[in-house]
């Protein structure tokens, strides 16, 4: 049998495995993405509502950040899969007084043009993108393997060693976790994954949506469908998820929406804007991966273990320098995007693959220097 050997594996085909493949690919064609679903952007990614909306408010970094990841990653869609985004403008409505009087004090810091309308805010870089149909374009010329669940992985000789429960095993030089809430392969206490619900629900309605809204849920602008209706997306997101939720089916380890549940989104919908002869068509949801600070998880791992038996002043709150931190080789992650993946994913996967191949340093802002150095002082 032969061996099957690469040069990177990424595990997890959601829109951050999918755009770290297509960086990839423009450098080597020694490469994998793997899924245990049977297709790309089955998770999250899949019951993502898919909104490239601002992010209002004070000036702060994870502010910037969103700033300069939607520039990108609209830029990034328009150039690379131009017929799955609707560049229709996004309009932010204050959920009540108090949240107006904070869209009121925001207006100095707009990072981006805006008009007010409709009670809100009108954004001409609001947009929304086909979430499965962008993963699907990013991946067409990149090896694929779906339904392959990965059990362990481990470091032996120089290669990362890929086992499922089956007897198949893969090999690489560099694994690439993109795993999102599933985070059993990371085996690190300050690797700390909240996960999210976010939900999505489809529906024909006889009302011509003209522009993305947002308020307590997102709503999409229609698309005409052949029965004279329109097509429209309402996504949100929800409450986190713990062992006790109700949301969460043991027998799939999904989220099984209930009645209520799309009950309550299309109530939060037609309070933003009246929605006439609704047929719901699709319900969908996923567990989206925040982590504690909300910032996203960029970078190599690093190994907690080895470190503080190598520097076990850390626990005492000694300053150790980043780069003397212990790392797994050849071990990296993006993940922590939460409900703004769609924004995050392609200009993170670009700030990951310049810092594998071209040596480019992550900003602490997103790297896992922050959570290991927040979690070592608490041991």
């Amino acid at each position: 049998m032969t061996k099957k050997q690469y040069d990177f594996i990424i595990i997890g085909a959601g829109i951050a495995g999918c755009s770290v493949a297509y960086e990839l690919k423009k450098h080597t064609d020694s490469l994998l993405l793997i899924d245990k679903n049977p297709d790309v952007a089955q998770g999250a990614s899949g019951a993502a509502g898919a909104f490239l909306s601002p992010l209002l408010g004070k000036p702060n970094k994870f502010k910037d950040l969103v700033t300069d990841a939607l520039k990108y990653s609209t830029q990034f869609y328009e150039q690379n899969t131009p017929d799955f985004i609707e560049k229709c403008g996004t309009i932010r409505i204050p959920k009540d007084q108090e949240d107006s009087l904070k869209f009121e004090s925001y207006i100095p810091y707009m990072d981006f043009e805006y008009i007010k309308k409709d009670d809100g805010y009108f954004f001409e870089i609001g947009s929304v993108v086909d979430g499965y149909n962008i993963c699907k374009r990013l991946i067409k010329d990149i090896n694929t393997q779906f339904n392959y669940d990965v059990n362990s992985i481990e470091f032996k000789d120089d290669m990362w060693i890929i086992k499922q429960s089956s007897n198949e095993t893969l090999y690489a030089k560099n694994i690439i976790l993109t795993t999102g809430a599933s985070t059993k392969l990371y085996n690190e206490e300050y690797f700390n994954i909240r996960a999210v619900w976010g939900q999505r629900i489809d529906i024909l309605t006889s009302t011509n949506v003209e522009q993305n809204y947002h308020k307590d849920c997102s709503v999409s602008k229609s698309f005409i469908q052949s029965n004279g209706k329109y097509k429209v997306s309402i996504g949100a997101t929800h409450h986190r998820l713990d062992d006790s939720t109700k949301h969460l089916c043991t027998s799939c380890s999904n989220i099984c929406i209930k009645k209520e549940d799309t009950e309550e989104l299309l109530e939060k919908a037609n309070k933003i804007i009246k929605l006439e002869d609704i047929e719901v068509i699709k319900e969908l949801a996923g567990a989206r991966a925040n982590s504690i600070d909300y910032f996203p998880i960029v970078g190599s791992l690093i190994d907690s273990k080895s470190t503080i038996e190598q520097f076990p002043y850390l626990t005492k709150g000694t300053h150790v320098r980043d780069d003397r931190f212990t790392r797994y080789q050849n071990l990296y992650t993006i993940n922590g995007v939460g409900g703004r993946g769609y924004v995050l994913a392609p200009y993170l996967a670009n700030q990951l693959v310049e810092n594998l191949l071209d040596s480019k340093q992550i900003d602490d802002t997103i790297s896992l220097n922050r959570l290991f150095k927040r979690w070592v002082k608490k041991q």
